[in-house]
């Protein structure tokens, strides 16, 4: 099992940035598919960004070229750096682990595809 834990929410202006943390333990995390998901008040839970085991990355289209996704294996911490922020980017933000998945594969989209989730962290972006 991986424990993971959020942190680096907080409340911005809209064109700010935040930098979110997610410390994982647990056995083989650096093969794993790792990312963050989102949700709004009264909405669905969304995929946002993925890492797999072999670095590769993968965005959903509203978010390609403002975040950037990375992970640091000797610290067993997720990333999810988010820059020129909006306020439909307001959202409980997620990290979650997929044990198995290949550490080649594509990342899913999909939160039923996840095992292991922080318990989220805040992000408030206001106009």
């Amino acid at each position: 099992q991986v424990q993971l834990v959020e942190s680096g929410g907080g409340s911005v202006q809209a064109g700010g940035s935040l930098r979110l943390s997610c410390a994982a333990s647990g056995y083989g995390y650096s093969r794993l598919c790792m990312g963050w998901f989102r949700q709004a008040a009264g909405k669905g839970r969304e995929g946002v960004a993925f890492i797999n085991g072999v670095g590769s990355t993968f965005y959903t289209d509203s978010v390609k070229g403002r975040f950037t996704i990375s992970k640091d294996n000797a610290k067993n911490t997720l990333y999810l750096q988010m820059n020129s922020l909006q306020p439909e980017d307001t959202a409980m933000y997620y990290c979650a682990a997929d044990r198995l998945r290949s550490e080649y594969s594509w990342c899913s989209f999909l939160k039923d595809e996840y095992e292991d989730w922080g318990q989220g962290t805040q992000v408030t972006v206001s106009s």
